[in-house]
């Protein structure tokens, strides 16, 4: 369960950072800024619950690995980020990160 709690905690870390371009927006602001509160708080309680039986090293780099990797995603799709070649190859290097930090953690249990 522990590692269901991290996954979800990584999507939902996205929101943060999407909230607060949000609140960039015209007549968004109040709007952005409570996607960023409520993103933060639910997705560090998450974190905080993975952490009971994930190491804190690998929970936090995972963690943080799919907030960055989702977040870089959101920027292309949704604000027109620059999906040049090497960002995306960039971005995939965070993602075999967290796909070798999840393999490593089953072969240590």
């Amino acid at each position: 369960m522990a590692w269901v709690y991290l996954l979800l905690a990584g999507f939902i870390e996205i929101g943060w950072p999407l909230g607060l371009k949000v609140s960039q927006m015209p007549g968004r602001f109040w709007q952005g800024i409570a996607i960023a509160l409520s993103g933060g708080a639910v997705s560090g309680l998450l974190l905080w619950l993975a952490q009971r039986e994930i190491a804190i090293g690998t929970a936090y780099a995972v963690w943080t690995g799919i907030g960055a990797a989702g977040t870089f995603a959101v920027g292309i799709l949704w604000f027109g980020d620059s999906a040049s070649p090497a960002r995306v190859a960039s971005a995939a290097l965070i993602v075999a990160g967290i796909i070798g930090l999840r393999l490593t953690h089953s072969a240590l249990e």
